[in-house]
């Protein structure tokens, strides 16, 4: 009698995913009981689960383990994700928790969706399968696409649902074609099996047209050009604290999928991906900062920021090797903390008339009606254009110096020039802050002790990424040593 062994699951594999998403399940079951008026101890049960995921990541830090027939990967690559992703989700729920209550949208559902986007996000850094990472993205859209559309009385948050919803289905179905397209050119739908099975072969024209497709979802995603026009109306009429999630999470696992897929799977396509990923990295960088500069909505100003960021992070992929993907590992973690901060103190504004301050104008004066405040958002915003001693300067010297060594000298120029460019539309906020009278409405700030709680953190990090970056671009460094073997 013959007998057959299954594979061990290892579970532990994907233990803080499972962490994420008990947590939402316990959240929706939480939320059928009293007390009905409040959800605090739910958000604060959202923040347990991410505390306990990040605990959970760090402690399985270092080594390598593999699960469920190789189609998830648990190694410090996975674990600098996990990392990023828990931190961001845990610092929109801090910024949710006041702000849904002064919205008069708060909901058990909320939180459990915001989870449910979390564990997405996760399991698409750990995915080592292509059918896994749609799989993955799919999890991670479906909940951002309802929460999008939160404010059921709005017409802009119904708007921005729907259009999310109708692109993001349709990139879906570029992505799922590309996959299909590479799994009939190498057999298989396995990364690490995909550049096996290419080893030494010149890509075939099926394998180039599966690569196109997929980089249409991938940019899709993460918003590059000309996969881009969703994001300023969806940031603009989703709520502060759904966008800053989108703009920074679900960004994070994006990019963490196409690193792996690229610089892992379709490495033998090198030359072929690098020459589009030239050309898309410098359109996006331009049209974003260009576009921005005519925002007069500080929401969707930071939305065509939020797509130039995209372009620079592009550089380090196209600059390639362990100092290009690290790089692009170290900005993501500021600009996660940047911009999640930015639009923090959004959520902690609001104009007399209790609508929510999202106007360049509405922010005229506000350095002498709350100094801390805009002393706050200065920071955030100078990290931004890339100010030192800020995360953000340390990021992009780091993403223009790998782009200079990998030989890519022009991108490098095209980027510096345009963050010369962000910096106008940036300091114009900073102007109206400091140097503008404020006419008519105007924003004032509604305290809230967890949204100072977010904003603080964020804070730090900033501070911390710029005059001590050497042991995270180490770690970031480090964390992608699997994808190059």
């Amino acid at each position: 009698m013959i007998e057959i062994t299954a594979p061990p699951v290892l579970l532990s594999t994907v233990a803080p995913v499972l962490i994420v998403m008990g947590t939402a399940g316990l959240v929706l079951l939480l939320d059928l009981v009293p007390p009905r008026h409040s959800k605090d101890h739910l958000a604060s049960l959202a923040l347990a689960g991410l505390v306990a995921a990040l605990i959970v990541t760090v402690w399985q830090w270092g080594g390598e383990r593999r699960g469920f027939r190789d189609m998830v990967v648990l190694d410090g690559y996975v674990s600098f994700f996990n990392v990023v992703i828990c931190y961001a989700v845990a610092l929109v729920v801090l910024l949710s928790m006041d702000y849904l209550k002064r919205s008069g949208t708060e909901s058990g559902e909320y939180y459990a969706l915001v989870l449910f986007a979390a564990s997405g996000m996760m399991l698409m850094a750990s995915a080592t399968d292509l059918i896994v990472v749609f799989l993955a993205l799919e999890l991670m859209s479906l909940s951002l696409y309802v929460l999008a559309g939160l404010f059921k009385q709005s017409l802009a948050s119904s708007e921005a649902s729907m259009k999310y919803f109708l692109l993001g289905v349709f990139a879906s179905s570029f992505l799922l074609y590309g996959v299909a397209l590479v799994y009939g050119a190498t057999g298989t739908t396995q990364i690490e099996r995909v550049a096996a099975a290419l080893a030494g072969k010149t890509p075939s024209a099926m394998l180039v047209i599966g690569l196109g497709l997929m980089l249409v979802g991938f940019g899709f995603k993460i918003s590059s050009v000309p996969f881009h026009m969703w994001a300023p109306d969806v940031y603009q009429g989703a709520p502060t604290s759904v966008t800053a999630l989108i703009a920074t999470g679900s960004k994070a696992a994006a990019f963490a999928a196409l690193l792996r897929v690229l610089m892992s799977g379709l490495r033998v396509a090198t030359p072929q991906w690098t020459e589009l990923l030239w050309i898309l990295a410098a359109l996006t960088m331009t049209v974003g900062n260009v576009v921005a500069i005519a925002q007069s909505n500080l929401k969707r100003m930071l939305a065509y920021s939020s797509v130039a960021h995209v372009g620079y992070m592009m550089v380090g992929i196209v600059a390639g090797g362990a100092g290009g993907a690290g790089a692009v590992l170290f900005y993501l973690l500021a600009y996660t903390f940047t911009t999640i901060g930015t639009f923090g103190v959004i959520t902690l504004c609001e104009r007399t008339t209790n609508v929510e301050a999202d106007e360049v104008s509405d922010y005229a004066g506000l350095g002498r009606r709350h100094p801390l405040l805009a002393f706050v958002l200065t920071l955030f915003l100078l990290s931004l254009v890339g100010i030192p001693p800020l995360a953000g300067f340390v990021g992009k010297f780091y993403l223009f110096g790998a782009a200079i060594r990998g030989g890519y000298v022009w991108l490098a120029v095209i980027g510096v020039l345009n963050s010369a460019i962000a910096a106008y539309y940036y300091l114009r906020v900073i102007v109206y802050m400091y140097m503008r009278e404020p006419e008519g409405d105007v924003a004032t700030w509604a305290p809230s002790f967890a949204g100072g709680l977010a904003l603080t953190i964020a804070l730090v990090g900033i501070v911390l990424l710029g005059v001590m970056p050497a042991p995270f671009a180490d770690l970031a460094l480090a964390a992608v040593a699997p994808l190059l073997r």
